[in-house]
């Protein structure tokens, strides 16, 4: 491992050693994260949240909390998939650090949402803007803009709770994308989410 200058530490491949690494995809995703600079993206947009003599900065916690939902993870407990590796992804904040940051977001929402969007809009810019011609907005405006087609599926999710109603297919659970792995509440009555 060498000295890294963003939140994942760098690797080498050392074809001698019998350790296998559990999830080794999820190491592109850490890289790529550092190699576009989204790592230091949300750090520096994520600062006025983050708490006096912390240890975690808020930027990486997030960023780790999307390689767990990337490499199949649905609850917060699942980070421990992330952290099993430290020499892959650093020093991973624990569950209770992880669940204080989220609240303290939620509960300026309506800042800290935009910050990160800020972030991620600035990273997606520098990255089409390195793609050139190859980038998926060359050429794209309003009249001929770029479309993305997703495909999703209805996980089945049961609930007991106050008030759940059923989805437009009459039942309880989740839209999982059909291009990777990321879930989002389905939407009682709306099909297109």
């Amino acid at each position: 491992m060498r000295k890294s200058t963003g939140s994942y530490p760098s690797l080498t491949v050392d074809t001698t050693a019998k350790r296998v690494v559990s999830h080794a995809g999820a190491m592109l995703l850490a890289a790529t994260a550092r190699n576009v600079g989204l790592d230091r993206d949300l750090s520096t947009v994520l600062r006025p949240w983050m708490r006096p003599l912390a240890v975690h900065d808020p930027g990486k916690i997030l960023l780790d909390l999307a390689i767990s939902v990337a490499i199949g993870g649905d609850c917060l407990t699942d980070l421990a998939q992330v952290r099993s590796e430290p020499a892959v992804f650093g020093q991973v904040a624990s569950d209770p650090t992880v669940s204080r940051l989220i609240d303290t977001l939620a509960a300026d929402a309506p800042s800290a949402l935009p910050a990160i969007s800020r972030a991620r809009a600035a990273v997606r810019a520098r990255v089409w803007a390195m793609a050139g011609t190859a980038s998926p907005d060359h050429m794209m405006n309003s009249k001929t803009p770029l479309i993305v087609d997703l495909d999703s599926s209805l996980i089945t999710a049961h609930s007991e709770k106050q008030l759940a109603a059923a989805t437009f297919k009459r039942g309880f659970g989740f839209i999982r994308s059909g291009r990777g792995s990321t879930t989002a509440p389905a939407a009682p009555g709306n099909p297109s989410r």
